[in-house]
């Protein structure tokens, strides 16, 4: 199967199908070739753990929604257990049947907001809730607003959401219109040429500037604090995406 049937076309089902193949490793089960996660989700933590300053609380209780099966969901449940807080974890069971289990572990087979009981007793309980690499999904087959509404009514007072890792279409249509991003074009290809970007056109299913910055309007008009976050930039592809940090005041 090649890289682009691979990655192509992904959704909680085909998630849930990649989970279950045997022969794929834990970065291509969640949607990235090897190259762009091999031993970088350390300083991908890093970078989340700087901007999500409300885990080191003590006792904290923290959400990851569609961790998948990386390391970075058992990297916040050991952040958890260091301050004797607990995590619970959302997505599909044969995703979930991947991480590890644990006293402070608590895993739900569901894909978020789908879960009433979840939603029950986590309301206004949470301090920290991590979506990394997610919400791109959520708006190409969801409801985004329903998903960004939900999370905000389990924040306690000083939470924190970090939506990250999103793959912005403007923003990389921006990196390779431009003579950085040229090179890097001609370094990866080996071939002399210009990338094709098309702007002012409809992109079906794309997160762009127009969404993200939706997004900040409709979270600030709710109450709450928000902004748009460059990541760190020796991430494999902090150049063209990009994160927002959500608080409650």
């Amino acid at each position: 199967m090649s890289s682009r049937s691979l990655f192509d076309d992904l959704t909680f089902e085909r998630f849930r199908q990649l989970a279950l193949e045997g022969d794929l490793s834990s970065h291509e089960k969640v949607g990235f070739p090897n190259e762009y996660r091999e031993g970088k989700e350390q300083a991908i933590f890093a970078d989340i753990s700087r901007k999500l300053t409300a885990l080191h609380r003590n006792g904290l209780v923290a959400l990851d929604i569609g961790p998948g099966c990386s390391q970075l969901p058992v990297m916040l449940a050991e952040a958890c257990r260091t301050v004797q807080g607990e995590v619970h974890l959302v997505d599909s069971a044969e995703m979930l049947q991947h991480l590890p289990d644990g006293p402070h572990i608590h895993k739900w087979a569901a894909c978020f907001p789908d879960s009433p009981e979840l939603l029950r007793q986590l309301a206004g309980k949470v301090d920290v809730i991590v979506c990394y690499s997610v919400i791109q999904y959520v708006f190409a087959e969801g409801n985004i607003w329903d998903f960004i509404d939900r999370c905000l009514l389990l924040l306690t007072d000083g939470g924190q959401m970090l939506i990250g890792d999103i793959p912005n279409l403007t923003m990389r249509k921006r990196l390779f219109s431009s003579n950085q991003g040229l090179n890097l074009h001609r370094e990866y290809t080996g071939r002399d040429e210009v990338p094709d970007i098309n702007f002012n056109t409809i992109e079906l299913g794309r997160m762009d500037d127009s969404v993200v910055l939706s997004i900040l309007a409709r979270v600030r008009a709710q109450g709450f604090h928000c902004w748009v976050v460059p990541q760190a930039s020796g991430l494999p592809m902090a150049n063209r995406r990009e994160d927002i940090l959500i608080c409650k005041p």
